[in-house]
């Protein structure tokens, strides 16, 4: 059996494509793209790079099957977002791999709180996320239309 190898890298120009391909896999699964999707997805570098936040890629064997980013709210409140594992790439705790990778980033970057929306539908997500130490908080409304649920972490 050859052992899968699996690299977390940074954004950098020219991987602007497997974010929104990624992204549209799963929201058109379970809920729909949104307008805020459509924009920061199109336009990764401006909406979340040049805006303070950070964008990661896990790459299977040499091809990018998931991602997950860091979006800055201030100075010390990141929401992590934009997370999605290719379906064909489930198994490989992809997922846990990059969300594992966010959190060391986010206190490397003395990051105090990370927060999330997510969708109590997404039941291995929120299993996740409780299981690294997210608690669930008050969610305000209109922020994403599918968001049922927000949690927040202190590190």
């Amino acid at each position: 059996m050859t052992q899968n190898k699996i690299e977390i890298i940074n954004f950098s120009e020219g991987l602007e494509e497997p974010i929104k391909t990624l992204n549209y896999e799963w929201l058109e699964k379970y809920f729909r793209v949104e307008e805020s999707d459509i924009r920061s997805l199109s336009n990764p570098k401006e909406e979340i790079i040049d805006r303070g936040g950070f964008i990661f890629y896990a790459k299977l064997n040499d091809v990018i099957v998931g991602t997950c980013s860091l979006l800055k709210k201030d100075e010390t409140v990141f929401e992590l977002g934009k997370m999605a594992v290719s379906a064909n790439a489930q198994g490989h705790k992809i997922g846990t791999i990059l969300l594992e990778h966010c959190l060391n980033f986010a206190k490397e970057k003395q990051i105090k709180t990370l927060i999330l929306y997510s969708n109590t539908q997404l039941k291995s997500a929120i299993h996740l996320y409780l299981k690294y130490g997210f608690r669930e908080i008050a969610l305000e409304k209109g922020l994403y239309e599918r968001a049922d649920i927000k949690m927040e972490k202190q590190l």
